[in-house]
């Protein structure tokens, strides 16, 4: 399994970060690894809500629905998507820092069949990846 986690600190109070990061159609804004992402139907954001994201991997456009599984605004949510090869869990932790808020990205990636064999090698690339999307995640985070 790839993992990649990290905390951005945010000058955005705690109810406003969590819900930037909720609405992830936000991560073609702050992930330079994302080429789309859209937001499937109009119904507030919460459990069962789903994104259409096209991500950049490995030299390929990926296309990927992630779908919100847990939702506790303003504090958590976790989102999942299942492709071909793998498995993406991406979870969201978002909590109060004196007048900003601290926001833990944390970024799982299981591998199916025969990708579980260039497990080590993803692990880097996914690192590579998520580096880049921390430093975006950090500029939108700090208007």
């Amino acid at each position: 399994m790839a993992h990649f986690a990290a905390t951005v600190e945010s000058k955005l109070p705690q109810s406003e970060a969590f819900a930037y990061m909720a609405d992830f159609a936000n991560t073609q804004l702050w992930d330079p690894g994302v080429r789309s992402a859209t937001r499937v139907g109009d119904q507030p954001i919460g459990v069962g809500t789903a994104f259409e994201i096209v991500a950049r991997f490995v030299g390929r456009d990926v296309p990927l629905r992630y779908t919100i599984v847990e939702f506790d605004a303003p504090r958590l949510i976790v989102l999942e998507a299942n492709g071909k090869a793998f498995a993406a869990r991406d979870a969201v932790t978002v909590e109060a820092s004196g007048d900003g808020s601290s926001v833990h990205y944390d970024a799982r990636l299981a591998f199916n069949g025969i990708g579980r064999l260039f497990e080590p090698v993803m692990q880097v690339l996914f690192a590579r990846t998520g580096a880049r999307a921390i430093v975006g995640m950090r500029s939108a985070l700090n208007p």
